[in-house]
């Protein structure tokens, strides 16, 4: 039986690698205001107080927060996807790999949750992933079906339910500051010792995956992945040129519907309830668009070849994502440069991008030298085994 072995640079899709880089900038931007404010805790419609801040975060809350995440999560389904059809074709046995590849990502997640940054996305990416193993026999038009379903149902009952309860008890559904942890999460963040920072680290990454809100992750995320796994079996990425018009149709209306149900809060109410279908309803909408979006604008040849730096940012994504952190926790907690709690959401912005850009400029020129990003080399290691992934690149030394 012959075994699993690295993609080749030769087999990668540039659509995907543009993607996950483009992800990473909207994930960055999200991120870095948790970096440097107690997010969590306050109602950001009312707690930026500067016209720049109060005109920005409207822009970031419709096209930018919870739209950057499920789009991810496609990309994580539609690279195991391509995963597994590479070891059917070679007679491999891809489940077991598959869940050594988890397992090792859920322990970078664990690191990366509890000693770094309590945002962790990995975590739930891996355990979630071993739930999408079940389901990775099924066809690609099954996985769809299956995908969309999970998508559309629960968050359609919760959505109507939601908007039920704004009119039974309308206090009940209102965006409100938790001043108390608030308080702690300057306190620890801003000034506090490494153990006080590794507690209020634990709090915040509780507050966001505790049992009563895991429901509500599954549902935003594993669909999401299902959805790109099954893509991922029919080849859509690769198939955009030769069915352009329908994905033009589909691009534009998942954008329409998308940015509609994200304007809601906007135009209607800002309370937890219409929050709540922004996000995780009008969220996937909008990431599915993008998708769609990104793979048409690649037909161009022009576009194709600017693009490059930005693949060369989603094939080092791994890497890129927990540098982020790094740097963000960095310059604003206090074992850094402690500026925690005083940078405004325009300064934050432009700082995320300015990273971002110098993040696309390093991947470029550690690609000229290297095959993979670091992290992206160390989880290949541990994943297929060292004898594998060396014998592998000496025969590509020798033949070169």
């Amino acid at each position: 039986m012959n075994s699993m072995s690295p993609i080749e640079h030769s087999e990668r899709i540039l659509s995907l690698d543009v993607i996950r880089g483009f992800s990473l900038l909207g994930i960055f931007i999200i991120n870095m205001i948790s970096f440097h404010s107690p997010f969590l805790y306050f109602d950001p419609y009312t707690w930026w107080k500067t016209p720049e801040d109060a005109a920005l975060y409207p822009w970031i809350d419709v096209l930018v927060q919870a739209s950057f995440y499920p789009l991810f999560a496609m990309m994580f389904g539609y690279g195991l996807g391509i995963q597994q059809q590479r070891a059917d074709m070679k007679g491999s046995s891809f489940y077991l790999f598959g869940i050594r590849r988890l397992l090792i990502l859920l322990g970078i997640g664990c690191i990366h949750a509890f000693l770094i940054w309590s945002g962790d996305i990995l975590i739930n990416y891996a355990l979630f992933g071993l739930v999408l193993l079940i389901f990775m026999r099924m066809s690609g038009k099954r996985l769809l079906w299956l995908g969309g379903i999970l998508f559309l149902l629960p968050q359609l009952f919760f959505s109507i339910l939601l908007v039920l309860m704004t009119f039974a008890d309308p206090t009940g559904v209102t965006h409100y500051t938790d001043i108390g942890a608030l308080q702690n999460s300057v306190s620890a963040y801003a000034s506090g010792n490494y153990a006080s920072i590794m507690g209020q680290r634990f709090q915040d990454w509780y507050v966001v995956n505790s049992p009563d809100n895991l429901i509500f992750l599954i549902l935003s995320i594993l669909p999401m992945m299902i959805i790109g796994a099954g893509a991922s079996k029919l080849q859509l990425l690769e198939k955009v040129r030769t069915q352009k018009t329908t994905w033009m149709v589909i691009g534009g209306s998942t954008l329409a519907t998308g940015i509609v149900i994200k304007s809601l809060p906007l135009f209607i109410e800002s309370n937890f309830a219409y929050a709540y279908i922004q996000d995780f309803f009008g969220g996937p909408f909008l990431s599915v668009s993008y998708a769609i979006i990104l793979s048409l604008l690649l037909l161009n040849e022009k576009i194709m070849n600017w693009s490059k730096p930005i693949a060369s940012v989603g094939k080092m994504s791994l890497t890129n994502y927990l540098m982020q952190s790094i740097i963000g926790t960095m310059i604003f907690y206090s074992y850094g440069f402690g500026m925690y709690g005083e940078v405004t959401l325009t300064t934050g912005t432009m700082l995320a991008l300015g990273i971002y850009v110098i993040q696309v400029i390093l991947s470029e020129i550690w690609l000229s030298k290297f095959q993979y990003g670091p992290m992206e080399k160390l989880w290949r290691v541990l994943s297929y085994g060292r004898s594998t992934v060396g014998k592998r690149e000496k025969n590509k030394t020798t033949k070169g």
